[in-house]
């Protein structure tokens, strides 16, 4: 077992770019991954994302920095999120920037 892991989010190893030029950077650590979104104005999971990586949305949990996003649940309820919220959600969820600031946030994952 390792005793510490450090990695730093500004390293270009696990960044991605989307369709519409949002960016998204991911830590991989030894039990967690975290990852850090600057979505774009009109960016929507569903067609900027799932499209280019070919998957379904997963259970995670956010926290919004700044900017605002609605997510929807595959229930169909929605809610608005927005800087200092944290959210969790589960799989089959779409999630989209609601207005003219992109919306930067960090996502969890358990490994």
């Amino acid at each position: 077992m390792i005793d510490i892991t450090v990695k730093n989010s500004d390293s270009d190893e696990n960044l991605r770019t989307f369709l519409d030029g949002s960016k998204r950077s991911v830590i991989v650590l030894e039990s967690i991954t975290i990852g850090r979104g600057e979505y774009l104005p009109g960016w929507r999971w569903s067609k900027h994302a799932g499209p280019q990586t070919g998957k379904d949305s997963e259970v995670h949990i956010g926290f919004i920095l700044s900017g605002q996003m609605t997510v929807r649940a595959a229930s169909g309820k929605e809610v608005t999120v927005g800087p200092g919220t944290a959210f969790e959600v589960q799989p089959g969820h779409d999630a989209w920037v609601v207005g003219d600031e992109p919306c930067v946030a960090l996502d969890f994952k358990c490994i």
